[in-house]
């Protein structure tokens, strides 16, 4: 059973407010435990037990933010629920009790890094167009793209009427008459990499997504994932 601890404390790890200024609201009978208004100090509740209320809204404590990449296998959505029934990436993550959503989204048809968290902040930052988030692809296209045809990706192509960022790319290996190229984007259009090549008639035949800036999935197996420290976070925007 946790240890109870004092209202106005709870408040406060709950993210309402100060201590001090939770010690005001209990005085103006904005907090109630357990459906009891609340005006003197010194009440304790226990968190997960005592049903605590401010100002009419149930108070829960705050989810320690947790960080998970994952190497996404081919044929999972990354959404919470798919209409469809198909298998979502969220139930690879076997031994984590709090909700995660992934970060932005990888095709069900592609495999890769892909980060599962609680912080709506973190992946606010990741995907807001004001923070410069490189993420690195590999991709296998048909054909050889010469360098002309990879030149103009690098450059920016124009896509459904708006031109792509600059991109760079490099080749990997060539792979039967196909090619191996690793391209490394900071936008997160819907398709992007894919329609990139398809402009300059380079079709992508399988892409996997290797980095999130220098985060990269390093030998992380298909399916498998691990838990990120503070360092790891650091390295996406790098």
């Amino acid at each position: 059973m946790s240890d109870k601890i004092r209202l106005q404390k709870f408040l406060a790890q709950c993210g309402i407010c100060s201590r001090r200024k939770a010690e005001e609201y209990i005085q103006q009978g904005d907090v109630t435990v357990d459906g009891v208004i609340i005006h003197e100090m010194g009440v304790t509740v226990v968190p997960g037990i005592s049903e605590v209320s401010f100002k009419g809204k149930v108070v829960a404590e705050k989810e320690p933010p947790v960080y998970y990449l994952l190497n996404k296998p081919r044929g999972y959505v990354t959404t919470l629920k798919d209409p469809q029934g198909r298998p979502i990436v969220t139930a690879l993550i076997t031994d984590c009790p709090l909700r995660l959503f992934p970060v932005g989204r990888l095709d069900f048809d592609t495999e890769g890094a892909l980060l599962l968290t609680n912080d709506g902040n973190l992946a606010q930052k990741i995907q807001h167009p004001s923070h410069i988030t490189d993420k690195t692809y590999e991709a296998l296209v048909r054909g050889n793209p010469n360098d002309s045809a990879l030149q103009r990706l690098e450059k920016g192509v124009m896509i459904e009427g708006k031109m792509t960022s600059p991109a760079r790319l490099r080749r990997l290996a060539k792979k039967g008459g196909n090619t191996l190229v690793e391209i490394v984007i900071h936008e997160g259009r819907k398709h992007q990499v894919k329609k990139m090549f398809a402009h300059i008639g380079h079709p992508v035949i399988a892409l996997k997504r290797t980095a999130y800036g220098k985060l990269r999935l390093g030998k992380l197996g298909i399916g498998k994932y691990r838990l990120l420290s503070s360092a790891d976070i650091n390295r996406i925007f790098l």
